[in-house]
């Protein structure tokens, strides 16, 4: 989906398809037909963009045989499909029945993550729409916090400013200009944007900037316009934004407030909690952790859990989502003068990993919650006055 900016630029709005499991081509073919256009057809648009998520085996196939990569181009466009930004974040595996910890390897301190995110790039500059020269990818942190030290993180800024060198080849070789931005996470080296400002201010270089996903940005207590105010005075960019929104529990010591937690507490993905307090963050790595007896959290002050819930339905009382952080985020990144980031991505990932009696039963339920996500995020962006493109 398009809008135009007050100050006459594109902003473009996607979903990730990182909610639809695929390792392999045949698997993001299949997604396309089978989630992506009826998601189009639902809101009755003829043009849909969606932020491809492609699992390791997925972009070798694309990046080694151009007729595959030409052959995707045609079916997004016989589909009604556009793909302007990719999520390159996952490795592979994501949608294993046990991701957790794996979901952050390789780090950047491996190889195997600058090669990957190199044929992102290049696939994304053969997929980027005829009208569009700028496209964007989302990145792990850096690494996860544990086993990282000084020679591993060496490794990580040697392997990003590689990588800035290769993308600035690839725009002098195909004339498309591809930008990646770290994705800060709880638990990671880059935990919030805060700790993002020094790496990439090191590295100096405006093809490697951040990705502004607003559940993380949530779970870690970050008020958004002080965050985004820092990010702009240190003259980071912002590639991308990822909107989302993370479980919120006011009164974390009710018991029926921890019954309704656990609910939550799944065994696929990772759900750091965090708590502020005036002393500080507190920090557990999962749900369950913090919800296991001894007290790995206080109390008193309220939780917030990484479960990317759905934006439009925020969870039965006495549970919340932190879609007004999302709100404040957006006013500050698309509400202003000019906007602080054109490339927009709906990432609710964890459909089924919902309590079950909130998850969708049938493949046209998922697909009326997603375009429900969209008209919602939509919805805010007219709001605050972009306008709505064909």
């Amino acid at each position: 989906m398009r809008f135009r900016h007050p100050d006459g630029s594109t902003v473009h709005l996607a979903y990730c398809t990182n909610v639809h499991p695929a390792e392999t081509l045949d698997g993001v073919l299949a997604q396309l037909r089978d989630h992506c256009e009826p998601v189009r057809r639902r809101l009755g648009r003829d043009r849909l963009g969606i932020g491809l998520w492609l699992a390791r085996d997925a972009a070798h196939a694309l990046v080694t045989d151009p007729a595959a990569l030409r052959g995707l181009r045609t079916e997004l466009d016989r589909r009604g499909l556009e793909v302007v930004t990719l999520n390159g974040f996952p490795y592979e595996g994501f949608g294993a029945e046990e991701v957790k910890y794996r979901v952050y390897t390789p780090d950047w301190a491996d190889p195997e993550r600058l090669d990957h995110t190199t044929s992102l790039a290049r696939v994304l500059a053969g997929l980027l729409p005829d009208d569009v020269t700028d496209g964007t990818i989302s990145t792990l942190p850096l690494a996860w916090r544990t086993a990282y030290d000084d020679t591993r993180a060496d490794k990580a800024r040697t392997a990003l400013v590689t990588l800035a060198e290769r993308l600035d080849a690839l725009q002098e070789l195909t004339g498309r200009s591809i930008r990646v931005g770290l994705e800060p996470e709880p638990g990671c080296v880059v935990e919030t944007t805060h700790d993002a400002i020094a790496p990439l201010t090191a590295i100096a270089h405006d093809r490697i900037g951040i990705c502004v996903d607003t559940c993380h940005l949530a779970t870690s207590f970050e008020d958004p316009h002080t965050a985004l105010d820092a990010l702009t005075d240190a003259r980071v960019p912002i590639v991308k934004s990822q909107l989302s929104a993370a479980l919120h529990a006011e009164q974390p010591s009710l018991p029926e407030v921890r019954e309704a937690l656990a609910a939550f507490a799944e065994p696929r993905f990772l759900h750091q909690t965090r708590a502020a307090t005036s002393a500080g963050l507190h920090g557990t790595d999962d749900l369950e952790e913090a919800l296991a007896d001894g007290g790995a959290l206080p109390g008193t002050t309220p939780w917030r859990a990484h479960f990317h819930v759905p934006l439009h339905a925020a969870p039965a009382a006495p549970l919340t989502s932190t879609l007004p952080v999302l709100k404040a985020a957006l006013t500050r990144l698309v509400g202003g003068p000019h906007p602080l980031t054109r490339h927009l991505e709906v990432e609710t990932y964890t459909w089924q990993a919902l309590p079950p009696e909130l998850r969708p039963r049938a493949r046209a339920q998922l697909t009326d919650g997603i375009a429900a996500e969209l008209t919602l995020a939509r919805d805010l962006l007219t709001d605050l006055g972009l306008k709505e493109l064909p």
